[in-house]
């Protein structure tokens, strides 16, 4: 099992079963960022006015901010009961052909100027790594799936271990 840095949040697991998870969150530093550009846009809004235009802006650009940053974090990518999930796509990996590593080079390379524009992506400009899951089904007209992921050996090998286990 893998363990964070801190150990009441772990992002990732990877179990004998063949199984993973991970959550694409945003980094510490986003959430400070965020928070300040909503306070700066609501002062301004606010600029001295007394009544109801004084606490309004604060109350609705701060909370709207922090369920935006909250969005931006919504992603998990997992490895079970069969299946490659994705937010909400599901892609059985019976159809995987083949599970390619990426790092950032490699993301930047695999979506670049001749990326296939039939391709599933997910990407996350925040997380470094991804893997390119090379399908095999000649009934789907996506040849792969790019997906961002913080550990994409770890991925990679539970996808082909789910594979193999199927």
């Amino acid at each position: 099992m893998r363990q964070s840095s801190f150990p009441s949040a772990p992002t990732s697991r990877v179990t004998p079963a063949a199984e993973y998870a991970e959550r694409l969150t945003l980094p510490w530093w986003a959430w400070p960022a965020g928070l300040a550009l909503a306070g700066l846009l609501a002062a301004e809004l606010w600029m001295g006015a007394s009544g109801v235009r004084a606490w309004l802006p604060f109350a609705v650009l701060i909370p709207a901010a922090v369920a935006g940053l909250a969005w931006l974090g919504r992603i998990r990518v997992a490895v079970r009961d069969g299946e490659l999930r994705v937010d909400d796509a599901r892609l059985p990996v019976r159809y995987v052909a083949d599970v390619v590593p990426l790092d950032a080079a490699g993301r930047r390379e695999a979506l670049g100027v001749g990326a296939d524009p039939l391709a599933f992506v997910v990407q996350r400009p925040w997380v470094g790594g991804a893997v390119q899951v090379v399908l095999d089904d000649p009934a789907d007209p996506t040849p792969f799936w790019v997906v961002s992921t913080r550990h994409p050996v770890e991925l990679a090998a539970a996808v082909l271990a789910a594979r193999d286990a199927a």
